[in-house]
C-alpha cells in the first residue's frame, strides 16, 4: 500500500513556457520510441520498485506499445530526447526527464509547458497525481502553486 496525492493548481497566473514540446505521434513516435521507453523505465523504475509495483519497468523489451500517444508530448533538443509529459484533458501525467538532463530545470519547464497547454485547450482546472514517495516531484509541484486536495491509499498486487 502507498499514498498518492491529488494536487490542483491554485494560483491564477501560469508563467509562460520557454520550451516547445512536440506531439509523440506518427514519425516522431517511430524516431523516439526507444529513447522514450528507456528514459521512462529509468525514471519510474526506482519508485515502482520501492512501492512494490510490478512490473518495475513498465515498458518491457517485448512489451508495451504506446497506444494513446497523441496526448504525450516530448521535449527534443538537437535530436536528443530530454523529457516528456502527458496532458490528458485537465491532468498532467507521466512527467519525467531523461537521466542526462536531471537537475537542470527541465522538469519545471515541462510542467509549465503542460499547464499552458491544458489551459489553452479551455480547461480552467489543472490536476495531477503523484506518489508521496516521489518527494522531489511533490516539492516541485508545491513550489509551482499546486496544493494537495486529497490523499488516497493505493493497494496493489505484487
Amino acid at each position: 500500500m502507498f499514498l498518492v496525492y491529488e494536487m490542483c493548481f491554485e494560483k491564477k497566473v501560469i508563467p509562460s513556457p520557454d520550451i516547445e514540446c512536440i506531439p509523440f505521434e506518427d514519425k516522431v513516435f517511430e524516431d523516439y520510441q526507444e529513447q522514450y521507453k528507456k528514459a521512462y523505465n529509468a525514471a519510474f523504475h526506482p519508485m515502482r520498485e520501492a512501492l512494490g509495483i510490478r512490473p518495475y519497468d513498465w515498458f518491457s523489451e517485448d512489451g508495451a506499445v504506446l497506444k494513446e500517444n497523441s496526448d504525450i508530448f516530448l521535449l527534443i533538443n538537437d535530436g536528443e530526447f530530454i523529457g516528456s509529459v502527458g496532458c490528458y484533458g485537465n491532468e498532467v501525467d507521466d512527467l519525467f526527464v531523461g537521466e542526462g538532463y536531471l537537475g537542470k530545470g527541465y522538469g519545471r519547464k515541462l510542467l509549465i509547458w503542460a499547464m499552458n497547454s491544458i489551459i489553452s485547450k479551455g480547461n480552467d482546472k489543472i490536476v495531477l497525481h503523484v506518489a508521496e514517495w516521489n518527494k522531489n516531484a511533490v516539492q516541485m509541484y508545491l513550489n509551482e502553486g499546486f496544493v494537495i486536495v486529497r490523499k488516497e491509499e493505493i493497494k496493489h498486487d505484487q
